[in-house]
């Protein structure tokens, strides 16, 4: 049946077979990009991944903003990357440092950003890109940045990261694995190793024989070691069936703490391992391996303290 006139009809201008023609191939060819496109990506992504965390991080360093304002020695330092805010005290008082030429052994001398300052011999500048680095330590690494002995430092394992000087946040000693902080935001990582902020570290501990359960109270109660008394935030079995395998949340920061009063009640600490730092996880970080952290992280550092 005829289709009936419109009186519309006159408004369409009819499309001719060749240029319905060019239309599909057009409409042929834009899907074939996108799928190109979405492929392309696909293959990118991984190559990312095939090609580990060192190509995968390709987020930038956080500036600092240049500040004009006159601050410690200790401090300047520590922004220039050479060392953490209290060891570069230490620094300033062995009497290697010198400001415009002289030498300065008060760690509390201001000085400007404009001062030449000199450490070792060598010439210090504040560093303008703030760079922050997670690790998942393992273990027979030292946390430290240089080694005299030659030993595998923590630094050997993000050599290729940045080409900013970084140093550790605390320390875990050679046979402990697990999170560690690195950054040249002194400021930070005054902040977040000082005692009066308590922040908060969490270990998955392996011991040699099972904990009895008046050893478990007598930690939590508290011990008293060859330093004065330590104790633990929180205490708790891994696994209710294998209870040489604990969860130990703690806030001190002295040397060697948990394997320490695990020692003292004449426990051997097989494997410790950091799975939490002031409130950052090793979540899809493997062992050895490392990332960035993201802005939102950096922020939360910066007002994570006591009571967080």
């Amino acid at each position: 049946m005829k289709k009936k006139a419109s009186p519309f009809d006159k408004f369409y201008k009819k499309k001719s077979n060749a240029a319905i023609k060019e239309q599909f191939r057009q409409e042929k060819k834009k899907v074939k990009k996108e799928r190109e496109e979405y492929f392309d990506k696909k293959r990118a992504e991984l190559r990312i991944q095939k090609a580990g965390p060192i190509q995968k991080q390709s987020q930038p360093p956080i500036s600092r903003p240049q500040s004009t304002e006159l601050m410690p020695l200790n401090k300047y330092i520590s922004h220039a990357g050479v060392s953490g805010r209290r060891e570069a005290a230490e620094i300033v008082k062995k009497g290697i440092v010198k400001v415009n030429g002289k030498i300065v052994t008060e760690p509390g001398h201001k000085i400007s950003p404009k001062d030449e300052v000199v450490v070792n011999g060598k010439k210090i500048f504040l560093s303008k890109n703030l760079v922050y680095i997670l690790l998942n330590k393992p273990k027979d690494f030292i946390t430290t940045t240089d080694d005299p002995q030659g030993r595998k430092t923590v630094l050997d394992l993000i050599r290729r990261a940045t080409d900013e000087r970084v140093y550790p946040v605390g320390r875990l000693d050679r046979n402990t694995s697990g999170l560690l902080l690195l950054t040249n935001d002194g400021e930070l990582s005054q902040k977040l190793t000082h005692p009066s902020n308590e922040i908060k570290k969490i270990y998955a501990v392996t011991l040699d024989k099972p904990l009895e359960k008046k050893d478990f109270d007598t930690i939590l109660k508290g011990v008293v070691l060859e330093d004065g008394p330590a104790s633990v935030d929180k205490l708790a079995y891994a696994d209710t069936k294998d209870k040489t395998q604990l969860g130990v949340e703690i806030h001190s920061g002295r040397n060697r703490i948990v394997r320490r009063i695990f020692e003292h009640l004449g426990y051997d600490v097989k494997n410790l391992d950091r799975v939490m730092f002031a409130g950052l996880t090793k979540k899809n970080i493997e062992r050895g391996k490392w990332r960035f952290l993201n802005e939102k992280e950096v922020r939360e550092l910066k007002y994570f303290g006591k009571g967080k």
